[in-house]
């Protein structure tokens, strides 16, 4: 079994290219999820997919053909060419992918480093990929690890306080634009988890929100839970608000754009909207005076926070560094007492054969038997005591993993399939 990640990131991959790539529904998600997990060296999978990344994370038998399986799947769904997939992808295998998987849920890997909003998107992967029956006992464990690591560097380090996302990014950015934020009319599509932070930061900051949603009961929970300077209007308005309002956020799941070119009108005031959806909201635009911003357009503020937080990032991923061994320890460990008791076995059960054969040529009288049983009992107990002690101990060494994999190979035993989870796994509340 090996642990194996495709990583299309803001880093490899550009916004156009993310939006054919993302998973806006749940149908689309099991359907990929299914065909991916049906090849016969591919056991469990989870696809994390957000406005900046789009991860597949898997449990394979092999990686190369495993691999070049996903890759065809991803090109098959997004229309993508196998070979431009393979050239941006970042890829990631045993150790390289859970320490990967552990510094994305730490929001190492984020656009905006520290942000929170990461840990709860991969915890939702995490629980569609389980429920859909897609992840099992060796991705359970990873992710279990993953939370726990996540937790222990926002224990430990300063990395999150004052939490920033794309969401306050982009309100930041407008405000930079605006020089104040103080009475403006800012609206707000859609009601979900980003729309909802660009709300709260645009209220912080003195702003009043008009919420724009397809759902018009979600908009109206959504500003009685925001409450003063928070009103709502009902998705027909949508195309007199972009056409009124100096200010606009859109952070929907639509699978295409709800503002389209042929909705805006020429008009003499300046106007700033942040597309923060993937697929993107907003179709591009003529007049000059309508400036948008995507999510890739936030390098700046991102530059400045990146630098704000480097020391902190150099904590978190020492942190990272340390769970991803650890991890990998206990791997070992799990895997080093079926071994030990295999070759137990076996010794066990070559001595009862000789014993028996012993009887039946009248070597030994069958009132001796028990006697001997004993004695060779205690002769092999002696006899791998030592082997044993080493055994254990070789967990501390690099080339643990290739001195197993031998003992396996020399006495014929089968990698095991009943490894114990109570050691990785905690109940989700205290994650």
């Amino acid at each position: 079994m090996q642990y194996m990640t495709l990583s299309f990131t803001h880093k490899n991959t550009d916004i156009k290219t993310r939006e054919k790539l993302s998973f806006n529904s749940e149908e689309k998600l099991y359907n990929v999820l299914k065909m991916v997990t049906n090849h016969e060296n591919i056991n469990e999978a989870i696809i994390l997919s957000t406005c900046n990344r789009v991860e597949m994370i898997t449990s394979v038998k092999e990686c190369s053909e495993s691999l070049s399986f996903i890759f065809g799947v991803l090109s098959h769904v997004s229309g993508i060419s196998k070979e431009e997939l393979e050239n941006r992808a970042d890829v990631y295998d045993n150790t390289g992918a859970i320490h990967h998987l552990f510094a994305v849920c730490s929001s190492l890997d984020s656009l905006v480093v520290g942000e929170t909003q990461i840990s709860g998107q991969l915890k939702t992967a995490f629980n569609f990929a389980l429920k859909s029956g897609f992840c099992g006992p060796k991705l359970k464990r990873a992710m279990h690890q993953c939370f726990k690591c996540a937790a222990a560097v926002r224990s430990s380090t300063d990395i999150s306080k004052n939490p920033v996302s794309v969401s306050s990014v982009a309100v930041s950015k407008a405000k930079d634009l605006l020089k104040s934020l103080d009475g403006v009319n800012a609206v707000v599509v859609g009601a979900g988890d980003m729309s909802e932070l660009a709300a709260k930061h645009l209220l912080s900051s003195n702003a009043n929100v008009i919420i724009i949603n397809r759902n018009y009961e979600n908009a109206l929970k959504l500003a009685k839970k925001l409450g003063k300077n928070c009103s709502v209007q009902p998705f027909s308005n949508l195309c007199e608000a972009i056409n009124r309002y100096p200010l606009l956020f859109s952070a929907t799941g639509a699978p295409h754009a709800i503002i389209t070119s042929d909705m805006i009108e020429a008009k003499v005031f300046e106007r700033y909207w942040f597309d923060i959806a993937v697929p993107r909201d907003i179709e591009s635009c003529r007049f000059e005076n309508v400036h948008i911003y995507a999510v890739d357009d936030l390098e700046e503020i991102v530059a400045k926070n990146l630098a704000l937080r480097e020391d902190q990032a150099k904590a978190a991923y020492s942190i990272v560094g340390q769970m991803t061994s650890d991890f990998f320890k206990q791997l070992r460990a799990l895997s080093v007492d079926p071994i030990i008791k295999e070759i137990r076995d076996q010794a066990r059960k070559s001595a009862l054969n000789e014993i028996n054969r012993a009887l039946k040529k009248g070597y030994i009288s069958q009132e001796m038997k028990e006697s001997v049983e004993k004695i060779v009992h205690q002769s092999f107990n002696a006899f791998l005591h030592k082997p044993t002690i080493n055994l254990k101990n070789v967990l501390e060494f690099d080339e643990s993993d290739k001195i197993i994999n031998s003992l396996q190979y020399f006495f014929d035993i089968e990698e095991s399939k009943d490894i114990s989870k109570n050691k990785f796994e905690e109940s989700e509340r205290n994650e």
